[in-house]
């Protein structure tokens, strides 16, 4: 019961992060300057990363400097593809392609960690892709090919830093914190010199605007990716990777209280986005591994045990200052116990 409630907990804070994201739209469209999406996603990604290196006092060492900059790009740095997305394609259209990343996560996991996904969770992936295009997707929605292909490709970046998260863990002594800082860094200064490059910096920063930035670095930058990694360390990517489908709802939540209205079609892709998402925590996979998990632990408590009576001179199963038997006695009775 400890191990569920600890993983319970896990995933709760886990959940933390895309729920955080999904306050990015109305933060845009509300309290930042129009036409500097580089700049906010620079923003984002460097003071936040140069406070974690500052904080934590730890730099990569030896080959984890290249995978901090393979990690760096397909987790932060890739964030332009989003912005191009956004540009061409409704939000609706966007979220549905975010919504793809369980599927792909499923399909990379199968090639670098050889974990095959199970038909439970692959059917609710899909059924949480659709769920998700019936809330957001309307009938002005239209496609362009240069955005798909952004929006794919902010999608399956973000899918193989999951992965690549998962297969690499962190080095020895080394926190989400710190992991999390080195990343967005790496991604701060990619964007750097294309914010500066194409956009440039907002003639006027309001006290609106300075709030906004401070909510993307702190929560939906340095807190929500450390909570991030953390939980990919600690969850199955099978398990981790749906709760990407609470940034759509998050946004869709806030529309409500907004004074925006649902349709019966998009209630019903809301209730079965919001299903997917939970059954792939409660799947029977999920069930089985703890049941292992439970049995290993069992198991190892029981050689344990038995171990230390040996050491004590007494029998397994007996009390403490029993004479050991000799060998070969009580095999019968064991055998049949």
């Amino acid at each position: 019961m400890h191990r569920n409630k600890a993983q319970t907990t896990t995933v709760l804070l886990t959940a933390l992060a895309p729920a955080s994201w999904g306050t990015t739209y109305v933060v845009t469209t509300r309290l930042l300057p129009p036409g500097h999406p580089l700049f906010a996603g620079l923003m984002r990604a460097l003071p936040a990363g140069l406070l974690a290196l500052v904080i934590t006092r730890v730099l990569p060492r030896g080959e984890w400097w290249w995978k901090t900059a393979v990690l760096g790009v397909l987790n932060i740095g890739a964030m332009p593809l989003l912005f191009v997305a956004a540009e061409r394609l409704p939000g609706g259209v966007v979220a549905t392609l975010g919504a793809a990343q369980p599927l792909l996560v499923a399909g990379l996991g199968l090639a670098a960690l050889h974990d095959r996904p199970t038909v439970w969770r692959l059917t609710w992936g899909v059924l949480g892709v659709l769920g998700v295009g019936l809330v957001v997707l309307g009938p002005q929605a239209r496609l362009d090919a240069v955005g798909v292909l952004a929006g794919l490709g902010h999608t399956t970046t973000m899918a193989g830093g999951v992965v690549l998260t998962k297969r690499w863990g962190r080095p020895p002594g080394v926190g989400p914190l710190a992991l999390a800082g080195w990343q967005l860094t790496v991604g701060g200064l990619l964007l750097l010199p294309l914010t500066l490059a194409v956009e440039g910096v907002p003639q006027r920063i309001d006290a609106g605007a300075a709030s906004g930035y401070l909510w993307l670095g702190s929560m939906g930058g340095l807190i929500a990716y450390a909570l991030w990694f953390r939980g990919i360390g600690r969850l199955p990517v099978a398990a981790s990777a749906p709760l990407v489908l609470l940034s759509p709802l998050v946004a869709t939540v806030i529309g409500l209280a907004q004074g925006e209205s649902l349709s019966l079609s998009q209630a019903l892709g809301f209730a079965l986005a919001l299903t997917a998402l939970v059954a792939a925590q409660l799947g029977p996979a999920a069930r089985k591994n703890t049941a292992i998990k439970e049995k290993t632990s069992d198991d190892t408590a029981h050689d344990d045990r038995r171990a230390r009576g040996h050491r004590d001179g007494r029998r397994p199963g007996g009390h403490r200052g029993e004479r050991a038997r000799t060998p070969g006695a009580g095999l019968v009775a064991e055998a049949g116990e």
